[in-house]
């Protein structure tokens, strides 16, 4: 699990040639038109063009993709159920529901899984003037996820090697999992403060303009990788209007 998750250096594959600023844009894009209606139609367009993008950001096993997507898979088909039970929408209601938490999802994924955290902090500072001291705490949170993950499962190894285990016990599970949470937690917080004052003795703090080693360059494939995000919300909203299914949010009703 460790290794599926972790976020160093992304693999040669073709999302990974695209500039980070313009994958956020193009998710922008897409997310604006998927919050934008309220029917089933154009999410359901807007995910098969992102499924369309798996291959291209390297997730082609289907073992690491749910390893990835889990967490958004059960809050989406939560959300769906509990909308077909408690709501009025029906079960297309549901489903547009589901689809749009997909949707809104998926970018953060692709971009994660095709994109090295360094390029990523790179173009936020060059071509959208983020602040160093943020852009590099963004980075080092990133870098610092597996670390995380490592910890949970040792954490876990350790208690099991001491006996403190949960057995067939719901509740037990949930008390011990909880515990583990603080354990992390106490631990995250320490490090961020050490990873705080490391950074002000470096005068990420001092108010001084910092240069750029590595650089960060938008070329005609970041513009053509936008445009067809583009193209792929006003496909979604065409289809939609055409099947009859178009409902807009903030349209009276």
């Amino acid at each position: 699990m460790t290794a599926s998750l972790a976020l160093g250096p992304a693999p040669d594959v073709p999302l990974s040639r695209i500039n980070p600023c313009a994958q956020i844009l193009a998710s922008v894009v897409v997310s604006l038109v998927l919050l934008a209606t309220l029917d089933v139609v154009t999410p359901a367009v807007v995910v098969a063009a992102e499924l369309c993008l798996l291959p291209a950001a390297g997730l082609t096993s289907l073992r690491t993709l749910l390893l990835r997507t889990w967490p958004l898979l059960l809050g989406a088909a939560t959300l769906a159920v509990v909308n077909l039970v408690l709501g009025d929408a029906g079960v297309l209601g549901a489903l547009g529901i589901a689809l749009r938490v997909v949707g809104l999802a998926l970018p953060g994924v692709l971009l994660v899984a095709s994109t090295d955290p360094v390029r990523l902090a790179d173009a936020l500072t060059v071509h959208w003037r983020f602040p160093p001291r943020v852009a590099v705490g963004s980075l080092a949170a990133l870098r610092l996820v597996p670390l995380l993950v490592a910890e949970f499962e040792t954490v876990q190894l350790a208690r099991r090697t001491r006996g403190v285990e949960a057995g067939h016990n719901p509740l037990a599970r949930v008390r011990l999992l909880a515990g583990v949470a603080f354990t992390l937690l106490v631990g995250a917080v320490r490090r961020a403060g050490r990873l705080a004052t490391a950074m002000d003795a470096r005068g990420f703090d001092s108010g001084i303009a910092r240069t750029n080693a590595r650089g960060s360059v938008l070329r005609a494939r970041d513009h053509v990788f936008v445009a067809a995000a583009v193209v792929v919300a006003a496909a979604a909203v065409t289809t939609s209007v055409l099947a009859g299914t178009w409902a807009p949010l903030f349209v009276g009703g």
